[in-house]
Parts: structure tokens; C-alpha cells; sequence
């Protein structure tokens, strides 16, 4: 599980503002990616909290809540779009949610852990943490708020263009998205240079 250790070792050498920061959405074939920073307080405790890939869609949402609404949790979330991850790949628009998630929190965190590989260029101190939202409180923290972000942009996407069941999936590649997609052809939801959508033949119409 877990745990507070990261961000007690970095608060001993004087950083006393640690931001946690992950995303949820890389992987699918439409919608945004969304990224998260929270920093948590001195002491925290949280049952159940840990990455967000691991607890259920019910626990995540009373997670978020819980997060989002302590006065003493700092966090922002911000995301990158579809014609951003287009235009620039889905690695640098991932990187550049989670610059705006941490320049959006207020105060700004003096070091920053961040889920994954290195992200340069960061305009914060940093440490990239390889499956940071299993080690770090304060990673786990964001991976929920940026996962329950993130879902709740789909559903609003699904609500807009129900025929390709994105509140079930999230854009991700099933059986029944890839089969809504030979029927429908993209929308403009889709991620344009991901496959297969960038197989398709079909017309793309901006709806």
C-alpha cells in the first residue's frame, strides 16, 4: 500500500509543499487525458486509498469525494484534448496536463513526485517515480482525482454521442467500441492518429 515515506524523506530536506501527480487516459481512443497534483497534509490517513487501477469504481468515487472536499488537500486537475494529443502525441500532451495540473495548484508545491518516467521539460523540482501511485500517498491521491475526472468527462461525451458507449469504456478499445467504430466511423471525440481509428476509411464528420 501506499504510504506518506517519499514525501517525509523530501520534507526533511526542506521542501514542505509535496505535490503528488498522475493521469488517467493515455491508453484510449477518444476523449482527453486528464492529469492531477494534490498535496496532501502533515499526518495523513486515508483507508483504501491507493492506485486508482486497483480499487472499484464505487470506492474511487467516495475516495474522490473525500479528497476533493478536505480543506486541507491542496489539488488541482487539468487535461489535455483530443486535437492537442493529435497534434503534439499522447506522450507530450500527458506531459503537459500534468504542467498544468501542478501550475494550477495554489499554493505552487516546492517538489513534485510524479507517476511514471521523467517529464521534461518540468518547470518544478521533481522525481519521477515508476508506479509512483503504489508507493506515494500523494500519487495515489492524484490518480484517483484524475481518474474519476476523467470518467466523468466520458460520460458527458457519451451523453453527446451514446451510439459508441463511452460511459462503459471510457474510449478504451473493446470489442463493442471497435464495432461502434466500423458502424459509426469516428467523432470528433476520437483520437485521430491513434490505430485503428487512423485505419479507418470511413469519412470522418464533424458532428
Amino acid at each position: 500500500m501506499p504510504d506518506l515515506s517519499l514525501e517525509i524523506a523530501l520534507q526533511a530536506n526542506g521542501y514542505l509543499r509535496i505535490a503528488g501527480i498522475d493521469e488517467a487516459g493515455r491508453g484510449p481512443l477518444a476523449g482527453p487525458v486528464a492529469a492531477a497534483a494534490v498535496i496532501l497534509p502533515k499526518n495523513f490517513n486515508c483507508p483504501g486509498l491507493d492506485d486508482s487501477k486497483k480499487i472499484s469504481p464505487k470506492l474511487r468515487d467516495r475516495l474522490y469525494e473525500r479528497l476533493t472536499n478536505d480543506p486541507e488537500i491542496y489539488w488541482a486537475v487539468a487535461t489535455a484534448e483530443r486535437e492537442e494529443i493529435d497534434r503534439i502525441n499522447i506522450l507530450r500532451a500527458t506531459h503537459l496536463a500534468m504542467r498544468r495540473a501542478a501550475e494550477a495548484l495554489v499554493p505552487i508545491p516546492a517538489y513534485c513526485l510524479i507517476d511514471g518516467l521523467p517529464v521534461n521539460p518540468f518547470p518544478l523540482p521533481h522525481d519521477a517515480i515508476v508506479k509512483g501511485d503504489s508507493k506515494s500517498l500523494s500519487i495515489a491521491a492524484a490518480s484517483i482525482i484524475a481518474k474519476v475526472t476523467r470518467d466523468r468527462i466520458m460520460r458527458e461525451i457519451d451523453r453527446e454521442f451514446p451510439q459508441f458507449g463511452f460511459a462503459k469504456h471510457q474510449g478504451y478499445g473493446t470489442k463493442a467500441h471497435l464495432e461502434a467504430l466500423r458502424i459509426h466511423g469516428p467523432c470528433r471525440h476520437h483520437r485521430l492518429t491513434f490505430q485503428p481509428v487512423a485505419q479507418l476509411t470511413l469519412q470522418f464528420d464533424e458532428f
